[in-house]
């Protein structure tokens, strides 16, 4: 714990100065480095590129619907008059 007063003195001379250093740690930090904020990165970029393909092949089957849907129908059948 580094945490307490300090006293700084020059070689060469009598003075002397101190220092108060007061600050918090962290108690459940977990230290990163490198090679697991790439993986994270990695993960995240795969993920998002799966989640593209799976929309894209969702949307890319209701187009076919869509085009069997859009055959005309009649309104009136023909055997009846419109007035």
């Amino acid at each position: 714990d580094p945490r307490g007063t300090y006293t700084c003195r020059l070689q060469n001379e009598n003075e002397e100065g101190t220092l108060q250093v007061h600050y918090r740690m962290c108690q459940n930090c977990i230290e990163v480095d490198a090679p697991t904020i790439s993986g994270i990165v990695v993960a995240d970029v795969v993920a998002t590129i799966l989640l593209a393909i799976a929309v894209y092949c969702i949307t890319g089957q209701d187009k076919g619907r869509m085009s069997r849907a859009s055959d005309r129908q009649n309104l009136v059948d023909n055997d009846q008059l419109y007035q």
